[in-house]
């Protein structure tokens, strides 16, 4: 089993995968913060004085470590952010969930243009949880910028 997670191609295409996804995720979100904070709001968790600084900060983080996953830089806290944020979207979506919230997502597009339901994004972010996971458990620091 060690020797598929320490794998370094696999470690690099886990990364390849979830840093395009993260830095896709943010495109629109960084183009759209009022979109966004919109999103935000539907979910009726967070405090209202609070949603505009996330709508702002977040897509930043993710564009962020998006990169530093890709480039190997920072690559620890990188994978560290990723899981976080990825837990705290799980939650997220699990909440609307359970509380019947009919939703959009706002995972990639905000917006009218926006199509995912809440159990395909939570369906999709499990597996995406999987494969940081694989990122965190793993060995491997061959192509990257930072190799500690």
């Amino acid at each position: 089993m060690r020797r598929i997670v320490d794998n370094d191609l696999l470690t690099l295409l886990i990364r390849l995968t979830v840093g395009i996804t993260y830095i896709y995720a943010s495109f629109y979100k960084v183009i759209e913060p009022g979109a966004f904070a919109k999103s935000i709001w539907f979910y009726h968790m967070v405090p209202g004085n609070l949603i505009n600084l996330i709508a702002l900060i977040l897509p930043w983080l993710e564009l962020v470590v998006g990169l530093a996953l890709i480039v190997g830089l920072f690559y620890r806290g990188a994978v560290l952010w990723i899981n976080l944020i990825t837990v705290l979207f799980i939650i997220a979506l699990s909440t609307a969930i359970v509380r019947g919230l009919n939703i959009d997502c706002g995972c990639f597009k905000v917006g009218k243009e926006a199509t995912a339901t809440a159990w395909d994004a939570l369906i999709f972010d499990i597996g995406l949880l999987a494969l940081t996971l694989q990122l965190w458990f793993s060995r491997s620091r061959k192509w990257m910028l930072a190799a500690k």
